[in-house]
């Protein structure tokens, strides 16, 4: 058995425990064995239809939203480290989660805020401008990326198309509703509990579509690796597999934004978390590790989120950087040193 096949055996067997987990824990307290009479569709004696009604309809549904997102951002981020071969790319840091939220900004402000999203109806019309939004900042960055080779200027390039989006988002702020605002404020910090069991099967479905399209490309993507004229030269047709990435990329971005807000740091740090546990650059080991690592680390989040004793949930954007944080510090001394 290889490393990277033992490592991938040990991140699918931490998530199944993590997942498990995130079911026992929560602000409001439930004995571990009502829990399992629940999970187990047993009747007790001691557990109330609350309890059932929050691990049912609020925990289970929250846990597998953070494994959707985590899994999405995070392939997010190894597609776009890979075709703009930048270490420190990710669609946060290129304005593409930006874009999104500008594009949930029009609908939530302009449409009335939390009325204008309530139902199948109203989150189809969230998940259109979040993907609008993504995709038009994705073209530009990419774009920007066939003129500049720098990779700080398309740091910068990525930061100041946020900055744009930031503006635009808080011009609408100043004429929106009073509804409008707190809507896209609560959204805006980030929560994988806002997704209900209803919307569940419509995440699970514009997630795991394109994650099967990414794993398609594992191929194409290692010879990439090798150089552009390379890979023509083997019949790749590098702007096929561009654009598809970037399609990909958008729609994910805009679907994980949608649904739970902008969601900081996983795309950028778990790819390099992946590349450390399995040791290749190969995307047939490193897709697959970045998909279980960056579900695994949502949901570890997502338990770091809940405050025991009836405190309430905290915010995702409020622990994603604990683990983020030192992952780009750790890169940018790593390649400082290697320099």
């Amino acid at each position: 058995m290889t490393r990277a096949t033992k490592t991938l055996l040990i991140l699918s067997v931490a998530l199944a425990v993590a997942m498990v987990s995130s079911l026992f824990v929560g602000p409001v307290h439930i004995p571990a064995h009502s829990i399992v009479d629940i999970l187990l569709g047993r009747e007790a004696s001691n557990s109330s239809e609350a309890w059932r009604f929050i691990v049912l309809q609020t925990r289970l549904p929250q846990t597998l939203t953070a494994v959707l997102c985590g899994a999405a951002l995070s392939v997010c981020g190894l597609l776009l480290q890979n075709i703009f071969r930048n270490p420190l790319a990710d669609p946060s840091v290129f304005g593409i989660s930006s874009g999104a939220a500008l594009g949930v900004a029009v609908v939530m402000l302009l449409m009335g805020g939390s009325s204008a999203v309530a139902g199948l109806a109203g989150m189809g019309a969230v998940v259109a401008g979040a993907f609008v939004g993504a995709m038009a900042v994705t073209l530009v960055v990419f774009g920007c990326a066939l003129v500049v080779r720098s990779r700080v200027a398309l740091l910068i390039i990525g930061l100041m198309i946020g900055y744009l989006a930031s503006s635009a988002i808080t011009l609408l702020n100043y004429f929106a509703t009073e509804d409008g605002v707190k809507s896209f404020l609560v959204w805006g910090m980030g929560s994988f509990v806002s997704v209900s069991p209803t919307q569940l099967p419509w995440l699970a479905v514009a997630v795991l579509v394109p994650l099967l399209l990414a794993l398609t490309l594992v191929k194409r993507l290692d010879i990439m690796l090798l150089g552009d004229a390379y890979a023509l030269s083997l019949g790749v047709s590098v702007p096929r597999v561009r654009r598809m990435v970037l399609l990909l990329t958008g729609f994910l971005t805009a679907v994980t934004t949608a649904f739970c807000g902008p969601i900081a740091f996983i795309g950028l740090a778990v790819p390099h978390l992946a590349r450390l546990a399995v040791r290749t650059d190969s995307h047939l080991c490193l897709m697959p590790a970045s998909l279980l690592m960056g579900a695994l680390v949502a949901v570890l989040c997502q338990i770091g989120c809940s405050i025991p004793g009836g405190g309430g949930v905290l915010p995702v954007n409020a622990v994603t950087p604990l683990v983020g944080a030192p992952v780009v510090l750790y890169v940018i001394l790593h390649a400082e040193r290697r320099a």
